[in-house]
């Protein structure tokens, strides 16, 4: 098999994996309690808040653990506007993950306002987009760091300040850049991010929120006193440890594993060129290194993903999260694409584990599918 679908969910990382092994057979003490049995457990969350916001840029009492990216762009969102009250607006984008687009749906059934940017046709956000939606009344911005379907990487620091300029808060959904590309919450500015752990070669059902001192956010649960009384529930230690191995990793050979990938999407380009198959690449020059959306002209996207799959290539069509939908992305919608290129469009995302041979393979079956 040729797993080429990164951005969908990753492979566990061998350190993730040996650092959980003690936290779910040996140390399985709840970490709420006084006794010493649950000393090692306490210990290891305290440790990985810390291993975690140092690969930030953050401080430790600014992660907040959760089930994964869905769940921190809910917190973030819903949190933001129950603090807030009925009046304002919230801006985001038309090619946000689902995550954040039905949780500003739903806000926009209860009285809230919601504004939506158009990204260009290469699929960025420009500080002029957001200049001209901004208002007295926006409390809250909600712009994804990379796009997951694209790559392309949004100007997040440039926007934050427009949007803190105006008073209002800046939340971004990082759940395909934190682990890849280098992230500071500080640097950046933003107020809230969201981070899955398992785009990061760890596990999968944990992920944590951001979120910069002194930012209100009503409690995501009510019961204990996990997470500084804001998200109720014993912790899965097992799985945070495991969160925290993985970014640990993937942070310290960052470099070396983004220009693997990079090397590895200009060899991918330059077989498919010279095997002559007319495709269209989406999104611009400043993506995530790896991932390539690619329109072919008069093919169905589903079709070639299927034929693909039979010759053991993983890939995927549209929305990794929406496997399921026939329908063109909202994503590719948003930047406009054609209906004959938006119906051909696979995502191929490559990772740290993909090897020359891989994307050789790939580029000599998209051959067969189009050249016969």
């Amino acid at each position: 098999m040729i797993y080429a679908d990164n951005a969908a969910t990753t492979k566990l990382a061998g350190e993730a994996f040996e650092a959980m092994r003690p936290f779910l057979l040996e140390e399985y003490a709840n970490p709420s309690q006084p006794y010493s049995f649950s000393r090692p457990a306490k210990k290891a969350l305290a440790e990985a808040r810390a291993t975690i916001s140092a690969c930030i840029g953050a401080a430790p009492e600014e992660i907040f653990f959760t089930s994964g990216g869905t769940e921190s762009d809910n917190w973030a969102l819903k949190g933001s506007a129950m603090v807030n009250g009925a009046q304002g607006t919230i801006i985001t984008t038309a090619f946000e993950h689902h995550a954040v687009l039905h949780s500003c749906a739903a806000l926009e059934q209860s009285g809230r306002h919601i504004a939506y940017l158009t990204p260009t046709e290469e699929g960025y956000i420009t500080p002029q987009h957001l200049q001209e939606k901004l208002g007295a009344d926006t409390f809250l911005v909600s712009v994804m760091l990379a796009n997951n379907e694209l790559g392309t990487i949004q100007p997040i620091k440039e926007l934050c300040a427009l949007t803190h300029s105006k008073g209002a808060l800046f939340h971004t959904d990082a759940v395909q850049a934190i682990g890849h590309v280098p992230v500071d919450v500080h640097d950046l500015g933003v107020d809230l991010l969201a981070a899955s752990a398992h785009k990061f070669n760890g596990p999968k059902g944990i992920g944590f929120l951001y979120r910069r001192k002194g930012t209100k956010l009503l409690p995501f649960a009510d019961g204990g006193a996990q997470e500084a009384g804001m998200r109720a529930g014993t912790e899965n230690v097992a799985a945070i440890v495991g969160m925290a191995a993985a970014l640990k990793a993937n942070h310290e050979a960052m470099r070396e594993n983004a220009q693997h990938v990079a090397a590895l999407e200009q060899k991918l380009v330059a077989l498919l060129d010279a095997a002559g198959i007319a495709y269209r690449r989406n999104g611009g020059a400043k993506k995530l290194p790896g991932l390539l959306s690619l329109s072919f002209p008069g093919a169905d996207g589903e079709a070639i993903l299927h034929r693909l799959d039979l010759r053991g290539i993983c890939v995927s069509t549209g929305s990794a999260c929406n496997s399921k939908s026939t329908e063109i992305s909202h994503v590719l919608k948003a930047i406009n694409l054609q209906e004959s290129y938006a119906r051909g469009t696979i995502r191929i995302s490559l990772g740290k584990d993909n090897s020359e041979e891989d994307v050789t393979i790939i580029a000599q079956e998209l051959k067969k599918i189009f050249k016969g």
